[in-house]
This record gives C-alpha cells, structure tokens and sequence, in this order.
C-alpha cells in the first residue's frame, strides 16, 4: 500500500514539473492547428458579420460580443489558404491574447473545432528550418498526437500583435 502511494506522489510531482498544457485544436484544409485553451474565451457559429472598410482581406469584419466589439479574422486568408465557402461546421473561435498594453479579444474563423490535448511542453518541437515555407513565424511548435501532427499557433504573432517576430 504505501509503493503505491509513493508512486502516485512521484506521479504527481512528474506532472507538476512536466507542465501540462491544453489545447483547442481545430481543422484547416485538412490540417490540424492547436491554441492554448486558456486563450480560448467562447466558441460560435459562423453568424453574419458587419465588415469594416479599408481593413486587411484576412479581417472579415466584427460583431457584437455581448457588448464589446470583437475583429474577426480568418486563418484561411490569414496563411494564405485556398478560401472555401463557409458551412453549418464553420466556426468562430473567440480568444484573449495577454499583452503588455492589455487584453485583445478576437475571433478566429477555422473550418471546424476538433478536439482538446494535454500536451506535455517537452512533447513540443521547433519548426524545421525550411527557406520555401510560409508562415511559419505564426507557429509556436509541432507535436504528435497518436498519428497525427498538430500544428501548435503562437496567437500573439498569427494575430499580428508581437514587436518584433524573432
């Protein structure tokens, strides 16, 4: 009885130090992307948007969110995606990125929601130095999912909002 309460202690510790973190992932042109479920506010469905004038092809628009005005960009534009006609599993993803300045709500348009990963930070691998790649300033890392790979966003950069991309 107490090996087995000292392995459960040990396997307590591992994780605490191992930090875990989630993430929402969702579908674009079949490819699987995650974010930090603690940016994750809400999500919706696709709804009809008011656009805004004079603003990048990727920024559909806003809505009205309860009170608050929220942009509404889609990562298909965004990365340069071929665009394909929004459906009944087109949704919203409504997130906080943290900044210095402040909080800055958003809403993400993707194909669709897919699941939530506990993935370990250590599981995580850099992006492969490949000059003929795009976009791949706006990815935090890769990680494998059983057989699948996933690839984890760096919202503060997707979302144009960093100083300076490194």
């Amino acid at each position: 009885m107490e090996a087995i309460a000292n392995d459960l202690l040990e396997s307590s510790e591992e994780n605490q130090e191992e930090n875990i973190c989630q993430f929402l992932t969702f579908m674009m042109a079949d490819e699987e992307y995650g974010v930090d479920i603690l940016a994750v506010q809400e999500i919706r469905g696709w709804e009809e948007i008011t656009q805004i004038p004079n603003s990048p092809s990727y920024v559909k628009g806003a809505i009205n969110l309860r009170g608050t005005i929220v942009p509404i960009i889609d990562l298909r534009a965004r990365f340069g995606l071929p665009q394909v006609p929004y459906s009944s599993v087109t949704v919203v993803i409504v997130v906080k990125v943290d900044l210095e300045s402040g909080d800055k709500i958003m809403g993400l348009v993707v194909d669709a929601v897919s699941d939530v990963y506990s993935i370990s930070e250590s599981d995580a691998r850099d992006v492969p130095d490949v000059t003929n790649t795009e976009n791949t300033e706006f990815v935090h890392g890769l990680v494998n999912v059983g057989e699948k790979m996933v690839v984890l966003l760096d919202l503060k950069r997707v979302l144009n909002l960093s100083k300076e991309p490194d």
